[in-house]
């Protein structure tokens, strides 16, 4: 059976589970993914409407829905109360972005100079924790995969009927090992765009955790706190594959030495508060730690965008704003995180509203580049 989103509040409470819907891919498949300032960017799956429904033969159009791979089943939407409730600090940062030791959430340093010298990327235009992102982005690429996972081939070959057809539902991601080069963009132009990326996952600071058990009203509160906003998904889009359209951070092969993904699945087995309730509850907390396997923001060199932006596939699923969506469908994820998915650039996960968290899920901010 595949895992689907679970829809819960606190971990005494029962779980709804909410439903996502998948389209199988295969070798040598071609995808194609797009749609600048559009509602989606998913691959594998092509959507008219404002709903997520299956696609044909493995194309994304521009304007496509989003990428809806197997969610693990922690995904909780939050309950009344607790969306009523004000933000609650993260990681010792609290909304108005000051952090427990006095200093700045956005990762400034004190002295007004880089705290990030030397490091990938520039930041001329940008606060000096942030990256600037700056070139010619492709709303629709090419991406043609040469080879996959045996595991997710295994799965196509199990489902497969006498004609050929792939058929039935599956809780296999489709993970992608080698990809051709180079990608190929198929729109008429490219979009010129230039802004400011945090360089690391909330709270945005090299050597600690990202936050997680948010939600996407609490991320956007979050960011709107330190004078930032949350990216858009062809923001994330861009920062995460640069100008030549790279799959992942790192080029056209999956390397789960490079970024923190492809660690072994562990079923979630109670529902969890959001995180400044959950770390003062014991069995929430000990739940938590038993599922977690973020790696401190930076300490994966080799997880570096073509801009200099850390850990943007895996570790954590990234919360994004889907353009032209109306509330609460304007949510989306992106990355992936560190589990057996996807775990690239393009795709973006759809099917949670804005009120959904869950323990892989987090963000980052963005913000407008000073003018030249």
């Amino acid at each position: 059976m595949r895992r689907r989103a679970r829809r819960a509040g606190p971990p005494v409470a029962p779980a709804r589970r909410g439903g996502a819907l998948r389209r199988p891919g295969a070798a040598g498949l071609v995808v194609l993914c797009g749609g600048l300032a559009a509602a989606c960017l998913g691959c594998d799956r092509r959507e008219h409407a404002a709903t997520d429904a299956a696609a044909p033969a493995g194309l994304a159009s521009a304007g496509a829905t989003a990428d809806a791979e197997p969610a693990p089943p922690d995904d909780a939407a939050a309950a009344p109360s607790d969306a009523a409730a004000p933000d609650p600090a993260l990681d010792g940062v609290s909304a108005d972005g000051v952090s427990a030791d006095g200093g700045s959430a956005d990762g400034g340093s004190a002295d007004g100079g880089s705290a990030d010298g030397g490091l990938p990327g520039r930041s001329a235009g940008c606060p000096d924790d942030m990256v600037l992102v700056e070139g010619d982005y492709c709303p629709l690429v090419e991406q043609i995969c040469l080879k996959h996972h045996k595991e997710y081939e295994k799965d196509q070959a199990r489902r497969a009927n006498p004609y050929g057809e792939v058929e039935g539902s599956s809780s296999v991601s489709e993970r992608c090992l080698e990809y051709r080069q180079p990608t190929v963009c198929l729109s008429k132009k490219r979009a010129p765009m230039r802004y400011c990326v945090d360089r690391y996952e909330w709270p945005n600071r090299k050597g600690e955790l990202p936050a997680l058990l948010v939600s996407w009203r609490e991320a956007v509160k979050l960011c709107e706190g330190v004078g930032k906003r949350l990216c858009t998904e062809d923001e994330f889009n861009f920062a995460c594959e640069g100008e030549e359209m790279l799959p992942y951070t790192y080029g056209h092969i999956r390397d789960a030495s490079k970024c923190n993904i492809d660690r072994p699945f562990r079923q979630r087995e109670l529902s969890l508060y959001r995180y400044e309730r959950c770390m003062k509850d014991p069995k929430c907390k000990a739940e938590l730690e038993r599922l977690d396997q973020r790696v401190p923001a930076g300490s994966m060199p080799g997880c570096v965008s073509p801009f200099g932006v850390h850990d943007l596939n895996g570790n954590i699923n990234e919360w994004v704003v889907r353009p032209g969506r109306k509330s609460p469908q304007r949510s989306g994820l992106k990355g992936g995180w560190w589990g057996p998915m996807r775990g690239r650039c393009r795709p973006t996960v759809g099917f949670h509203n804005e009120e959904d968290y869950g323990y892989e899920q987090g963000f980052r901010c963005c913000k407008d580049a000073a003018p030249r």
